[in-house]
């Protein structure tokens, strides 16, 4: 699937732009993270790609085709929008049949739902709460139960809306997992974050916002080796990232182990 972004403004009724001029394409399973601080139009910008928000000016082309000639509805078929408010999204009353209502919306077989269910609740870590009532999970377990429910759909590209709020270690790793069976199921996924430590762990492209505007997309080498870039949207980079900066190693390191070879490298020169 590819999605085209062309000239895209939004302007709320307030008056304001939101939105400045957007140009970008999306294709392929490599995820994809974009960050910014808060008020970068960020999530108004996601919101466009499944037709949450329509433009004000400019296009959205998925495969082609422009974003208005359908509803939200037909186009969350293929592109699951995950919210960063769990409670936005959650209704009835338990996680399996959270689970299983867009997949029946679909017209998906009772085997399908089955099978998927029981694959999607393991990854999720909720196969023992599917009696539950969702608004009796915790805040973690709540935001797994939106992305299971999305995910029993089956989309072309799921769009996670700061997932790492609130979440733990163990949280984090099942996010990692989830990303990764994406990709390997040939998914797109593209995540708003301002974790940054969890964007290095796990996306190698990025996109920078600030302003309604896309600064720049690249990969996360050149993003956090552009210290302009990183001024301009008010973005620092993880801690190791800015302890090598200090060091003035040769590049940018994400982990321990980059780090210490990094480290050595320089050691070894002096």
């Amino acid at each position: 699937m590819r999605i085209e972004v062309k000239e895209l403004y939004h302007e709320y009724p307030s008056g304001e732009v939101a939105l400045n001029g957007i140009n970008t394409v999306f294709e392929g399973t490599e995820p994809v993270a974009i960050i910014g601080q808060n008020g970068a139009g960020k999530t108004t910008f996601v919101k466009h790609l499944n037709g949450l928000l329509r433009p004000t000016a400019g296009e959205v082309l998925i495969d082609g085709e422009t974003i208005t000639n359908h509803t939200t509805a037909f186009w969350s078929r293929k592109i699951g929008y995950v919210f960063q408010n769990p409670n936005s999204q959650l209704f009835l009353e338990s996680v399996k049949k959270e689970f299983e209502f867009g997949a029946k919306q679909q017209g998906v077989s009772k085997r399908e739902i089955e099978e998927r269910l029981k694959k999607i609740a393991d990854l999720v870590g909720l196969t023992d709460k599917l009696s539950v009532h969702p608004f009796d999970l915790n805040d973690t377990e709540k935001k797994f139960c939106t992305i299971g429910s999305i995910l029993m759909m089956n989309p072309k590209i799921l769009i996670l809306d700061e997932p790492t709020c609130g979440q733990d270690l163990e949280g984090n790793q099942r996010l990692t997992k989830i990303i990764q069976v994406l990709r390997e199921n040939n998914q797109l996924c593209i995540t708003i974050t301002h974790d940054m430590k969890f964007v290095v762990n796990n996306f190698d492209q990025i996109i920078v916002m600030a302003k309604g505007q896309i600064l720049r997309k690249a990969n996360k080498k050149v993003i956090f080796s552009s210290p302009d870039i990183l001024q301009a949207s008010h973005v620092s980079p993880p801690p190791i990232t800015r302890i090598g900066e200090t060091l003035e190693l040769r590049k940018p390191v994400f982990n321990k182990t980059g780090f210490i070879q990094c480290f050595e490298e320089k050691r070894q020169q002096l």
